[in-house]
């Protein structure tokens, strides 16, 4: 039989361990929408104390985290700032727009490298005829910025400039896991700089389902009724909130093993010209394919057919995720593969 492929295609790709499984099978529940299921409960009191906040919600996506995280931050018809390559922009197929009334404005694409000052300017008050600002959306780590960590310079600057203005501030903390192993930020260093974050359990962190938003108490319980509105009230989730204890104790210190697996692959490619291994900060390497023989569909296809899986960004870009199941040969096997194909 052949061996499985070296799955890079993204950190959701992640399967249960068989520790983590018993801990699911194990997981003691009730009705989450009664909110009496210990388990989720646990799990929301214990991701709220880690980012210093009061409350947490435990929602099945992170799309829809982050979409009640900006329906409690901006009424219908406020308006949004994020990066016009944010994932709450691009990635979430309108749903600010289409189920929050929300009005989105973005800032040129800059990945992880913000500009305070720039994003400051933007801020518009309330008043006509102008849509007011109500809410900057940050996304850390940077999905199409490879990984790129927004630092903490930046971001208090960017809590500065909300305050004076009377604006909120939301993170898109998908990977801040990510972030807090690779620059030692502590989590409530993070979670102090913004009013609400979503983050993800079902990514690095390994586990099957899961991301959570995390706010203040007030914010909490009217983040439950928009959860219930979005089709996301649950029952006996508590086995897979189990799944994400699990992950919280077991997966996340090991995530620097995912990032000195990254940067293995970026070194090893860097000499073909697809991207700069000293940018390369956590567990996403992307391959910049604008003078390669391949662009990035066709790569990807002829990747797999050698048994490497990776996934195509942009028409010239394509990304590769290290996560909880890529091993050393996987990355030896990724290598072998892209350099024959990108020095044909």
């Amino acid at each position: 039989m052949a061996d499985p492929p070296a799955d890079l295609r993204s950190d959701t790709v992640t399967r249960p361990t068989t520790a983590m499984r018993a801990a699911m099978a194990a997981a003691e529940v009730g009705d989450d929408v009664f909110g009496d299921d210990p388990t989720v409960n646990a799990l929301e009191a214990e991701v709220a104390a880690l980012f210093g906040h009061q409350a947490a919600l435990f929602c099945p996506t992170g799309s829809m985290a982050n979409q009640i995280a900006l329906q409690l931050l901006v009424p219908p018809g406020g308006e949004l700032l994020a990066g016009a390559d944010a994932h709450v922009v691009s990635y979430e197929s309108g749903a600010a727009a289409a189920l929050g009334g929300i009005s989105t404005r973005t800032w040129p694409s800059a990945g992880a490298a913000l500009d305070a000052g720039q994003i400051a300017a933007m801020i518009r008050p309330a008043g006509y005829p102008s849509v007011a600002t109500r809410a900057i959306a940050v996304e850390q780590t940077h999905n199409l910025g490879g990984g790129g960590i927004v630092d903490l310079d930046t971001l208090r600057a960017l809590r500065a400039a909300a305050d004076a203005a009377g604006v909120t501030l939301h993170c898109d903390g998908a990977r801040i896991w990510h972030a807090h192993i690779a620059d030692g930020v502590p989590l409530r260093g993070y979670g102090e700089l913004f009013d609400t974050l979503s983050v993800c359990l079902s990514k690095g962190l390994g586990a099957p389902v899961g991301s959570l938003v995390v706010g203040s108490a007030d914010r909490m319980a009217e983040a439950r009724l928009l959860r219930k509105r979005l089709g996301g009230g649950m029952r006996q989730v508590g086995i897979l909130a189990a799944a994400g204890r699990y992950a919280l104790a077991h997966h996340l210190t090991r995530l620097a093993d995912d990032h000195a697996r990254a940067r293995r692959l970026a070194s090893a490619l860097e000499p073909l010209g697809v991207v700069d291994a000293t940018g390369v900060r956590t567990n996403l390497v992307m391959l910049d394919l604008g003078k390669a023989p391949l662009d990035a569909p066709s790569l990807v296809a002829a990747a797999a057919e050698r048994g490497v899986l990776l996934a195509a960004m942009l028409p010239r870009t394509a990304r590769l995720v290290t996560h909880l199941d890529v091993d050393d040969a996987d990355i030896d096997r990724a290598i072998d593969v892209l350099t024959t194909l990108l020095t044909a």
